[in-house]
């Protein structure tokens, strides 16, 4: 039996589980935050073709348990799996990023990808907190490498 590489990146948020829950459920709202995508397009009820920095990915929704946790299968991709776990801590939230892979050599490049994914969706949710508008977000490369998680 082939064993899967699986990666784990913890950090709270300054915000609550609904919060968070909803950034992340909302995909067509992902070029607006993370930084690793550009751009994305529905092609039918949870399944996503993502134009990401590392090129083209299909996402389709495997689980979606609201405020408890998401998961995700991902095709033209080195992740075999993305997910979510969410620990509900009242005014904040914990939030565990996971995937599954195909080759142990990728295990680097996928824990720098998590880290800027979580970086991007800590200063976009700080941002919502402090009565930010989305419509007037801008992700910025410096701001989310700063970040702390």
């Amino acid at each position: 039996m082939k064993i899967i590489p699986h990666t784990e990146l913890k950090t709270n948020l300054n915000a609550p589980v609904s919060k968070v829950y909803q950034v992340l459920n909302d995909f067509m709202n992902l070029p607006r935050w993370n930084i690793t995508v550009n751009d994305i397009e529905e092609i039918e009820k949870d399944k996503y073709l993502i134009h990401s920095t590392v090129g083209d990915i299909t996402n389709i929704v495997i689980e979606n348990v609201p405020e408890k946790k998401m998961a995700s299968k991902q095709e033209n991709s080195p992740m075999l799996k993305i997910g979510y776990d969410f620990e509900d801590k009242g005014e904040t939230t914990d939030v565990t990023l996971w995937t599954d892979f195909e080759l142990e050599d990728q295990r680097d490049v996928l824990n720098m990808a998590a880290e800027l994914f979580l970086k991007s969706l800590k200063v976009y949710v700080d941002y919502l907190m402090e009565g930010g508008n989305p419509e007037e977000y801008t992700k910025k490369f410096g701001k989310i490498k700063k970040a702390e998680i």
